[in-house]
């Protein structure tokens, strides 16, 4: 069974019709920024499917990489990116990253984002693991992603130029003739509309949801990356899922994220009986790369037969802890846990999707007018394993980028009267359930550890799933679940077509990375299948 075009039937010549220059899908740090940089010289729709400020981004923690001190480079940043990257980073894009990051900086502090400074006026600047210098700039100690996103909606509400329409949703995006031509809109009240456009820029986050345990919110259902495949554009990398190491593990606790700024700043892990491990893993220790991490603590869980391992930073200052960790500092309070006295339960968690959309340098998918910016695209920057705080400034540096290559857009001159249906079931499985019962699928076949077995039978199962494509679902929830379904699929396919370990892909039947055989990319097409293309050379 195939996955459909489109997951609703429409009739294009019967829905009301809107009209925009741009249209962005999201409102996390990409697609405020990117409307931002196109309302200059262009009328943009920004379409949020919660409110402005609820996205991804307001959940980051750490920060922000960019070169900012003396003792830094661009060609240090690289270098520690193509490393965390295991072979598989597209240099010219970490290059783009690491040259125009500085500079988009500086629009982002002109955008009104207040960074955290010292006494003189300098950045306060942190390390985060598999940097080798201090280059994260942070605000309000743990809250950057937040201060981002308040500067940003701040100003995209006050530019006329940008049409926000919070509490929609977009089913799909809409392809004639090979290019996309807008987007089909789900209104609060459940009726659709159609909004063409000359161009579409999909910043619709990440894929987190695939998991039972993820530090991200519950929107993130990977709408881009599954709307994109359907629209015929390649999905790249997908099987490389970073699970952040540190989540907290608490009684009725959400796995909120402990950021990996709290070991960088000195905190240590330590296994059930209070043994400091990473020493034992990797020469970086607790600052190794977070695949390495992540499945450390694993190990050490399986090892002490334990649900958690504990994050502990007792040995630093309650000044230093409350000052640069306020945001986590309260969160753990809330629950009892007091970081300046207790160690702190920690898991790994669904955080981070290093594929997606594949994009070109300056963000346009393989298919044309169709574009995606941030954790939804696949731009060739993170490779294997996504270094620490390189995902605000892809999001802009492309973003940026994105805003340009639209500027030289010529108007869309067609009208297209697209009609689609097929035959669907109109009792549609509930889709709250069958979403966890994948959640529960992809953990245990398709999470951290992975084998040949277990991703056999969860595609099996999955390929079982996909008669819901073809249930009349009307709403939001049922979107998600297909949406997520879809995503899955792609991710488990490449998984078990990828017979090594390398990043956030670990094989226990194949443990080792084999840059003779996989040193490349797997690449998904709805028109043309499955195909591995070969990775641009690498010096580690």
């Amino acid at each position: 069974m195939m996955i459909p075009r489109y997951i609703v039937d429409f009739d294009l010549d019967r829905l009301p019709r809107k009209r925009t220059r741009v249209v962005v899908v999201g409102a996390g740090i990409a697609g405020l920024y990117t409307a931002l940089r196109v309302s200059l010289y262009a009328d943009v729709v920004l379409i949020s499917k919660k409110k402005l400020d609820d996205s991804n981004t307001r959940w980051a923690q750490g920060g922000i990489a960019a070169v900012t001190a003396k003792s830094d480079s661009p060609a240090l940043h690289r270098q520690d990116t193509l490393v965390a990257g295991a072979g598989l980073c597209w240099t010219a894009a970490v290059d783009v990253l690491v040259h125009e990051g500085p500079e988009r900086l500086k629009e982002l502090v002109a955008y009104g984002t207040q960074f955290d400074r010292d006494e003189r006026g300098q950045y306060e600047l942190t390390r985060e693991g598999a940097h080798s210098q201090r280059r994260i700039l942070h605000a309000q100690g743990d809250a950057t992603g937040a201060e981002i996103v308040r500067a940003l909606s701040e100003r995209v509400r006050e530019t006329p130029r940008i049409t926000v329409l919070e509490d929609h949703f977009v089913i799909d995006v809409i392809t004639d003739d090979e290019q996309c031509v807008g987007a089909l809109v789900m209104q609060p009240d459940g009726e659709m509309f159609f909004l063409q456009s000359d161009a579409t820029v999909l910043a619709t986050g990440g894929a987190g949801q695939l998991y039972r345990y993820t530090t991200n919110p519950d929107i993130a259902t990977a709408d881009g990356i599954a709307m994109a495949y359907r629209a015929g554009a390649e999905i790249k990398d997908v099987e490389f899922i970073q699970f952040h190491p540190t989540a907290l593990y608490y009684p009725d606790a959400p796995r909120f994220l402990i950021s990996e700024a709290v070991r960088g700043e000195g905190a240590v892990l330590r296994n059930i009986n209070g043994e400091r491990f990473m020493p034992q893993y990797h020469p970086q220790k607790e600052l190794a790369p977070r695949d390495v991490v992540a499945r450390a603590i694993v190990t050490e869980m399986e090892k002490t037969n334990s649900a958690y391992v504990y994050l502990d930073i007792t040995h630093e200052s309650e000044e230093l802890i409350k000052h640069r960790f306020p945001t986590i500092y309260r969160f753990c309070l809330k629950y009892g846990l007091d970081m300046v006295t207790d160690w702190i339960p920690v898991a790994p968690a669904c955080h981070y999707i290093m594929g997606g959309v594949r994009t070109d340098l300056y963000g346009e998918s393989s298919t044309s007018r169709l574009f995606a910016c941030g954790e939804v695209s696949c731009t060739g920057v993170h490779g294997a394993n996504r270094l620490a705080s390189n995902s605000l400034s892809e999001a802009v540096v492309f973003g940026h980028r994105i805003a340009e290559r639209i500027k030289e857009l010529p108007p869309l001159q067609t009208i297209p009267s697209i009609r689609y249906e097929q035959p669907r079931e109109n009792r549609p499985a509930n889709p709250i359930q069958q979403r966890v019962k994948l959640q529960k699928l992809m953990l245990r076949h398709v999470g951290l550890k992975r084998n040949e077995r277990g991703l056999r039978k969860a595609i099996e199962e999955m390929e079982r799933m996909k008669r819901f494509f073809h249930h009349a679902y009307r709403d939001r929830e049922g979107f998600e679940f297909l949406n997520l379904l879809n995503t899955a699929l792609l991710t488990a396919r490449a998984a078990l077509l990828r017979e090594e370990s390398r990043g956030g892909h670990f094989r226990t039947d194949f443990p080792r990375k084999d840059d003779l055989i996989w040193r490349k990319h797997i690449i998904h097409s709805i028109k043309d299948g499955v195909r591995e293309e070969g990775s641009d050379p690498y010096v580690e």
